[in-house]
Parts: C-alpha cells; structure tokens; sequence
C-alpha cells in the first residue's frame, strides 16, 4: 500500500541494479528487465545501421559484431573512475526509469539495491547518478531489499546469487551492519568463466564464448548428481558436433558452493545462541543463481553438522530484490529513508 506521506503524483521505483542483469517494478505496476549493458558504434556503419548513438539491454548484444560493449558494472558495482562506465550506468537507469512511463510533472522516488559491502565511495558514485534522474532516491543492501520482500527479518539469512557478487545477510531484526554482511566475488560470471576453460581445455578448436557459456548455464545449471546427459551442438573447427559438457557444467557450479557455506558458518555466529536454530531453518536463495538444480540440497548436506537447515528459493528470485525495494519505498516515509540507506534529493 501506498504510504500517504507521497504525494498523488509521486513515481515510486524498485531498481536491482545488477552486474549482468538490472530489474525494475514501478508503483503503478509496470516491471521490467534488461541486460546491464549499454552498446556503442564501432564507427559510421553502425551509426548508419542503428540510427542512433547507442542500444541498452538485449538489442546491444544482437548487435556486437559492430558495437563496443560496455558493461557498467562490476562484481556488482560501478567502476570506480570510470567516466565511460557512469554514462553507461546513467544510460541504464534512465532506461529504466523510461520503462515506467513517467508523466509529465511526476516527483520520481527510487529505491536502487547495491551489493552488501558496498563501499561508501561507490554508494555516492551511484547516488550522484540518480540524483540527476530522480527527486529522491536511495541505495540499499540487495539482500536486505529481498528480505524486506518475504517478511524475513529477523532469525533469517538471505543468500543473494548474482552475476558479479554472492550476497550473504543475516537478518537479525535490525538493519544489517557491515559484521552482518558479506560480499563473495565468485558468483554467476565466476561459473561462467570457468565453464568457458574447462569446455576449451576438453575441446581445443572449439569456438566457444563468454555469452554461449551464460545461455548454457542459464539453461542447464546444476550440482550434485546430473539428471540426464547434457549433449550440445558446439562449433569445433567450423562444423557443428556433438558435445558432452555434463562434467564440466557440474564442476563450475560447484565452484561457488564452499565460499557460501564457509561464510554461512562464520554468520550464523553473530546470532545470539538462542537464535541459531531458527536462523538455520531460515535460509533463503535469490538471484539467478537460485535457479541451479541441486544448490539448496548441496548447501544443506554440507550445513549438517549446525542442526537441522533449510534451505529454499524465494518466490520470484529474478524481482524479489526490486520488489523489496519497491515495497520499501511505498512502506517508508521519506523523512525516514536516511535511516535506512544513502539518500540523495528530498
């Protein structure tokens, strides 16, 4: 519900700004997600084949033969002294902020998520940005928004998947500190750069990208024991031949598990004693990285030993975290929001 401290003609946003993937959900029901690239022409040609000076999201990557590609983000941030990244980043948002048809004369509030231990530096990078798009924003801790989201905020950890970073938070009733959170760089890219060497290593003359191992990993992710054979068609010297990639998939996925569990094992012990046995059994996964087959199974099989654990996957991984944000925004008063994250505007 909207809170009446907004006016009539505010606009309010929820924004998960993200390394490979940016979601947006508006106040007035539009939602909206694209890739978190922004495409450049090479040179005339592709001024000529465009008819404009840039493309965002999934029309950047049809066209990258004749495009420079920049990616704003990343392990889930803004490049620090980037003047080519904060345009990109600036070309992104407003994209978004487009995608919720604003009207004339609309007062523009966003909640943007950030990683958990982002720095200060780049929390005002971000914020500078917004603040020439929006009357209000703020920036918050993703998994804090998700745990907004599904009610979870205390006794809870949230485990946010993402591209560039994983997101660990242990919800304990209050707002997470900097002890409360952390931030692993082995995450969604990680899997997708290892599945790359090891898929090159098996087969020397492949032809085979950063952007096909996403689509394959997207697809087929998994850990633990393999359902079925996962056979592709690759191009190894040109022609097309059949591939088998089961072990190679299930070994770069694997690759993030023990970083999350090893830092599942270090939070669980800022809960009080009392506390650890509930916060077990609530464990909750977002992020893309939510969808491999097998993870929740995985992190509990190797969680045993602290009790009984549960863990699952929020409702709708993809927009729990601009939901949270979104609904934060509508919950919160302005005239609160500097108690809960950066604020720029007024």
């Amino acid at each position: 519900m909207k809170n009446m401290s907004h006016p009539n003609n505010t606009l309010l946003l929820g924004i998960d700004l993200g390394t490979s993937r940016t979601m947006m959900m508006s106040s007035r029901g539009t939602k909206a997600v694209t890739h978190s690239v922004v495409g450049y022409p090479k040179d005339i040609i592709g001024v000529k084949l465009m008819g404009r000076s840039h493309v965002i999201g999934e029309e950047a990557l049809q066209r990258q033969s004749y495009l420079d590609l920049h990616y704003p983000l990343e392990d889930g941030v803004l490049k620090e002294a980037n003047d080519q990244a904060a345009e990109a980043a600036k070309l992104l948002i407003k994209n978004m902020i487009n995608e919720a048809n604003p009207q004339p004369g609309d007062r523009i509030c966003g909640v943007v998520g950030v990683p958990a231990r982002a720095s200060l530096f780049n929390k005002n990078q971000l914020l500078k940005i917004t603040g020439e798009l929006m009357s209000l924003s703020m920036v918050v801790s993703e998994p804090f928004m998700v745990a907004y989201q599904i009610g979870k905020l205390n006794n809870a950890i949230i485990i946010d998947i993402g591209a560039g970073t994983t997101d660990i938070c242990a919800m304990k009733g209050i707002i997470p500190g900097m002890e409360e959170q952390v931030t692993v760089l082995k995450a969604g890219n990680y899997i997708d750069f290892v599945l790359k060497n090891l898929i090159i290593d098996k087969y020397p003359n492949v032809q085979f990208t950063k952007h096909l191992a996403r689509k394959i990993k997207e697809d087929y992710a998994f850990v633990g024991e393999a359902e079925e054979v996962i056979e592709l068609e690759l191009r190894i010297d040109g022609k097309p031949v059949k591939s088998d990639i089961t072990e190679e998939l299930r070994v770069a996925c694997e690759t993030i598990v023990a970083e999350i569990v090893e830092h599942l094992q270090t939070l669980i012990m800022v809960f009080d004693p009392e506390d650890q046995s509930e916060a077990l059994k609530n464990i909750y996964l977002t992020g893309g990285g939510a969808a491999i087959k097998g993870i929740e199974e995985m992190i509990m099989n190797q969680m045993k030993e602290y009790g009984e654990v549960l863990v699952q996957c929020v409702a709708d991984p993809d927009y729990s975290g601009s939901a949270g944000a979104l609904k934060l925004a509508s919950e919160l008063p302005p005239e609160y929001w500097e108690q809960v994250g950066q604020v720029t505007g007024s």
